[in-house]
């Protein structure tokens, strides 16, 4: 049962580079932060599932077929 739809994914894949580059690019300035690119991994495994368990119990879907 998807949920995520196209352009869902491409913001959800892009906010997942961010969150990474973000999180490497802090961690080597200012040490500490590989936590944020750990939490980019969620945006972009619901991407490529297209599946996001937060919508479910909303019955949210921007999933087209």
């Amino acid at each position: 049962m998807k949920n995520v739809g196209k352009t869902d994914k491409v913001i959800r894949y892009i906010l997942g580079v961010v969150l990474i580059v973000a999180g490497i690019s802090l961690q080597v300035s200012s040490g500490g932060f590989w936590w944020l690119a750990l939490i980019a991994l969620v945006p972009i495994i619901t991407a490529a599932i297209s599946i996001c368990p937060a919508y479910l119990p909303f019955g949210i879907s921007t999933y087209k077929e």
